[in-house]
C-alpha cells in the first residue's frame, strides 16, 4: 500500500466520523435523554470517548492538510476536562520514544520516581495501587489523572507558561458552549458530568498498558490484536506500536500496516502482545500489572 505519510488528499471518511459524532451527541442529549436517561448517559459516555479518539487523529494531522481547519473541528470539548492544545502538545511530547515511561519526561507515564513513591502517605499509596488494576484505573483513574494534570498545569501557570494560558483561554469558551447545549436539552448537567467521566474511564482501558518499563525504547509499546468494538472505539490505536512507528498514518491504515509487517512489529517490541481486550480484562481487572514506582528508574 502507499506510504501513509505521503497522503495529501482530504480524508473524508474521518471528517464524516467527526460530523457523525457531533450529530449523535446532539441526538443523545436532546432526544434519547427524553426516552431513557440511563441509556442517554451510557451512549453519551461512549461518544465522549470516541470524540477523544477523533481528537487524537486530528492532532496527528488528520483529516485535512491544514491543521488550523482540523483543530477547528475539535472546538467543542465533549469531555470538558482537557484543553485541545494541551492534549496536542503533551501527546506529541509523549511520542519521543526514548522517553517513554519516564516519570518526568513522558507526560503520559503512569510510573512514579521511586524516590517520590517512598515519600507518599499510606492512603495515597493505596490509591495509586488501586489505580494500577484495570478496575481501579477505570474507577479512580480519571479523577487521579485529572488532579495530577491540573496540578502540573497550575505550576506551569505560576511559571508564566503562556502556552498553558492560551490553551485554557481557548478551552473554557468551548466548555461553556457544551454545558449551555446540555442545559438547553432534557439531560441534566449532573447526568452529563457522569457521561464525561464515563468517557474518560473508557479511555483508561486503552491507556492501561500501552507502555511498559523496558530497557529498550522500542520494546515499551504494546500490540493488542483486538478487532472488536473497543478497537473501533479507539480507532485501531490498540495496534499501538504501529501507531508509534507510523505516527502520520491514519486510523484506517493501521490494520493493513500491521498485517503486512506483523513479524517485524512483534520483533521490534519484543513480543509485548495481547490477543484481545478480553484477555487484558481477565488478567488485570483486579490485579496490578505493574508496580507504581518505575522498576528501572533511574535508567542507566
Amino acid at each position: 500500500m502507499p506510504d501513509p505519510r505521503a497522503a495529501t488528499k482530504p480524508e473524508w471518511g474521518t471528517f464524516g466520523l467527526i460530523v457523525i459524532c457531533y450529530l449523535l451527541w446532539g441526538a443523545v442529549i436532546f432526544w434519547l435523554s427524553a426516552l431513557s436517561m440511563l441509556l442517554a448517559v451510557l451512549v453519551a459516555g461512549v461518544l465522549v470517548a470516541f470524540h477523544a479518539s477523533l481528537t487524537h487523529e486530528v492532532l496527528h494531522g488528520h483529516p485535512f492538510r491544514r491543521q488550523g481547519l482540523n483543530e477547528a473541528l475539535m472546538a467543542l470539548p465533549l469531555n470538558l476536562c482537557i484543553p485541545y492544545n494541551r492534549f496536542r502538545d503533551l501527546h506529541l511530547a509523549h511520542h519521543r520514544d526514548a522517553n517513554l515511561t519516564d516519570p518526568y519526561d513522558d507526560p503520559e507515564s503512569n510510573y512514579l520516581d521511586p524516590a517520590t513513591w517512598v515519600t507518599l502517605p499510606a492512603w495515597l499509596k493505596v490509591l495509586y495501587g488501586l489505580n494500577n488494576t484495570l478496575l481501579g484505573r477505570m474507577l479512580v483513574g480519571p479523577a487521579l489523572g485529572q488532579a495530577t494534570f491540573l496540578g502540573d498545569e497550575w505550576r506551569a501557570v505560576l511559571r508564566g507558561d503562556r502556552a498553558v494560558w492560551r490553551a485554557w483561554a481557548q478551552h473554557l469558551p468551548g466548555v461553556a458552549i457544551v454545558l449551555w447545549l446540555v442545559a438547553l436539552s432534557l439531560m441534566p448537567v449532573w447526568a452529563y458530568l457522569i457521561s464525561a467521566y464515563m468517557g474518560l474511564s473508557l479511555l483508561k482501558i486503552r491507556t492501561f498498558l500501552e507502555h511498559r518499563a523496558h530497557e529498550k525504547a522500542r520494546a515499551r509499546t504494546v500490540i493488542i490484536e483486538d478487532r472488536g468494538p473497543l478497537a473501533l472505539l479507539f480507532l485501531n490505536n490498540n495496534l499501538h506500536v504501529v501507531h508509534h512507528m507510523n505516527p502520520k498514518a491514519a486510523w484506517y491504515q493501521l490494520p493493513a500496516l500491521y498485517r503486512e509487517a506483523r513479524g517485524r512489529y512483534q520483533a521490534s517490541n519484543e513480543a509485548y502482545i495481547y490477543r484481545s481486550y478480553g484477555d487484558i480484562f481477565r488478567r488485570y481487572f483486579l490485579r496490578a500489572k505493574d508496580p507504581v514506582p518505575h522498576p528501572l528508574w533511574p535508567r542507566g
